[in-house]
């Protein structure tokens, strides 16, 4: 997990900072993870390297927020005392975007015919064995849950569950992060159409 102070949300979003000094026990990050950090999004890990503190150079506080050496070694301080061979975990990452999804994931500006398409791949889908519905909804009600849990509920084995929603991703339906999913603004706009389209009858025999 990485946590940053408000501060640092700004730069970490734009690009601006890449870098962050841990006085962590172990690494609690491994190089190409990625971790939802709120309301940043997601930051990916490029390396991880254990360092003694006098490696830290100028250039490392700027990439990681800090105007000066002195203000990140001081920041690092917080935590106790810092000598130049205390060790501190330096890492490197960079700014990976709202989650882990594909472009169409943000296409919600669906036509019917859209509605109609997708709901056809849905269909098709199911035609073995009906499972999207089910997998849509017990996501958009338990969203970032591990899918480990998201299978238990549905009575299924965690790894044909998971293979289940890189399909449903595919479409554009969802979005997985490094625990769990959420629907995607494809997928909500899919599901908002759909129970309108439901509603309508209901509304217009009541009428």
């Amino acid at each position: 997990m990485l946590l940053f102070k408000k501060a640092f949300w700004d730069g970490l979003t734009s690009g601006a900072i890449t870098l962050t000094f841990r006085r962590w026990q172990k690494p609690h990050v491994k190089v190409g993870g990625r971790y939802r950090c709120h309301p940043i999004g997601v930051l990916q890990v490029d390396a991880v390297a254990l360092v003694p503190a006098r490696s830290i150079t100028a250039a490392d506080a700027k990439r990681a927020g800090f105007p000066s050496r002195e203000a990140l070694v001081e920041y690092l301080a917080e935590l106790g005392p810092l000598e130049g061979e205390t060790p501190v975990y330096r890492v490197e990452l960079h700014h990976g975007g709202d989650g882990d999804r594909v472009d169409i994931a943000l296409a919600d500006d669906l036509t019917p015919e859209d509605v109609k398409v997708i709901a056809a791949k849905l269909a098709k889908i199911d035609a073995k064995e009906p499972w999207t519905a089910k997998t849509l909804s017990i996501i958009e009600k338990h969203p970032r849950i591990a899918a480990s849990q998201l299978a238990a509920k549905l009575g299924r084995e965690t790894l044909p569950f998971k293979a289940d929603v890189r399909r449903l991703k595919k479409l554009g339906l969802t979005q997985s992060f490094e625990v769990g999913y959420e629907i995607a603004p494809r997928g909500r706009a899919y599901l908002d159409a759909v129970r309108a389209k439901k509603r309508a009858p209901a509304k217009r025999k009541a009428q």
